[in-house]
């Protein structure tokens, strides 16, 4: 269907005209599981279709459909579709006389296959309840193994107590596999403000792992599954779309430190949790951590890319280190600007950037020099034009002095230097 769409609309519609009017061949065959449906045009009526035949050049032939019909009237294929897994949009090649295509539509099994990838890795998270031996506790969420030492990913809000910011159960999970075996899990670290905990169990033989795929590659309408165990239904799939790749916080109501957020529409409930949002290729590409209640279609992830970095933090302080600085900040588009400048005609001349709004009395932003209005064009002797660009560039950098070159009103540029702190983690 997406070789379809490429092509304009209204030829395809004259195409399928000529067809139904009688004086083109509609048909459909199949090669080696493959079905094919297309269309045939008369030659007189080829110019008039006003089709650059090179296209057509590039679509499937097979030489199963009767010779004699593509000589006379020129066969044009509309689409196709394969019974088995459809190839990479790399693979291309001629097997037994007919072009193999890469139209990027889905075989009947493509998400079942995604989901047998990484169902064997998703795990079951409960309270440790159990009395001699037994396992009985009450479920509280899913999680992924990631690593065969027994490394599991899921989120903090199953495992930590909000109220004391405590490991709950003594730092104690029971840890149940999709084929039933059942561990003792402890909870390595935590981090409650980005939602992310990591629980170690220990196998005496090998455990499944899931793949790790790239949560910045993703776009709005890419098929995704959610995996995981929804009040205790244990290896439970849905499917959907993504709805957006960069939800942030402020958008959802969330105060404190800024998160962005994967939106699905995805079905899941409590207990989905800590689970994987995973591509059609079965890679993990974000971990499901909310819903909105009493709505559908309203779920969100936080992105793989932003997990890889939580667990890096984990591994090499125990803990996420985030710098300080003090500062409220708001990207800048075409828009924002033009209602800025008829609002005070000083303001600087620019496109993109990083606007300052709120700077806090007695941080670092403040003590180097920074005013309401500054706009950030580089920070550490790099271009930026978001928020995000700001943030990766400061990473956990503390008690480094940046370099950071802002504009100001008339256009003036100031270099300040500023110190990263590290955040209060109760804040």
């Amino acid at each position: 269907m997406r070789r379809l769409s490429a092509l304009n609309y209204n030829l395809v519609t004259r195409i399928v005209s000529i067809a139904a009017a009688g004086s083109g061949l509609s048909y459909l065959y199949t090669y080696n599981n493959e079905v094919s449906v297309g269309v045939s045009i008369p030659v007189p009526w080829r110019e008039s279709v006003s089709l650059p035949w090179k296209i057509a050049e590039r679509v499937p032939y097979c030489p199963s459909v009767s010779s004699s019909v593509n000589s006379e009237l020129g066969s044009f294929q509309l689409f196709s579709l394969s019974a088995g897994s459809i190839p990479s949009s790399e693979s291309s090649g001629v097997s037994d006389g007919c072009h193999k295509h890469s139209c990027g539509c889905f075989g009947r099994d493509t998400f079942a296959k995604a989901a047998a990838k990484v169902g064997p890795a998703v795990v079951n998270i409960s309270l440790h309840q159990g009395m001699y031996g037994v396992f009985g506790g009450k479920s509280i969420g899913s999680g992924t193994i990631i690593d065969k030492d027994g490394t599991i990913l899921t989120c903090a809000h199953a495992v930590v107590n909000f109220q004391g910011r405590s490991i709950s159960s003594k730092g104690k999970v029971d840890v149940t596999l999709q084929d039933g075996r059942t561990f003792e899990g402890t909870v390595l670290n935590a981090d409650i403000h980005s939602d992310i905990a990591i629980v170690k169990i220990n196998s005496k033989t090998p455990l499944p792992t899931a793949k790790i795929g790239s949560s910045s590659i993703l776009q709005p309408g890419d098929w995704v599954l959610a995996v995981g165990c929804p009040l205790s239904l244990q290896n439970t799939v849905t499917a959907g779309i993504v709805s957006s790749i960069d939800r942030k916080s402020s958008d959802l109501g969330l105060g404190g430190i800024r998160r962005e957020y994967l939106q699905t529409d995805c079905a899941i409930n409590p207990g989905n949790s800590g689970g994987p949002l995973v591509n059609v290729d079965g890679e993990v590409v974000g971990m499901n951590i909310m819903k909105v209640l009493d709505a559908d279609g309203l779920s969100f992830a936080v992105p793989i890319d932003s997990v890889t970095k939580i667990i890096g933090h984990f591994r090499k302080s125990g803990r996420v280190v985030r710098p300080w600085l003090g500062l409220k900040m708001l990207e800048l588009n075409d828009m924002v600007v033009a209602q800025l400048k008829e609002r005070d005609a000083a303001f600087p001349d620019v496109r993109k950037g990083v606007l300052i709004v709120m700077i806090t009395p007695g941080s670092p932003a403040d003590l180097a020099g920074f005013h309401p209005g500054d706009i950030v064009i580089e920070f550490d002797g790099k271009s930026v034009e978001n928020v995000k660009e700001v943030l990766d560039i400061l990473g956990d950098r503390l008690g480094e002095p940046l370099k950071v070159v802002v504009k100001r009103a008339q256009n003036r540029l100031v270099t300040l230097t500023v110190i990263p702190e590290e955040s209060n983690p109760d804040i």
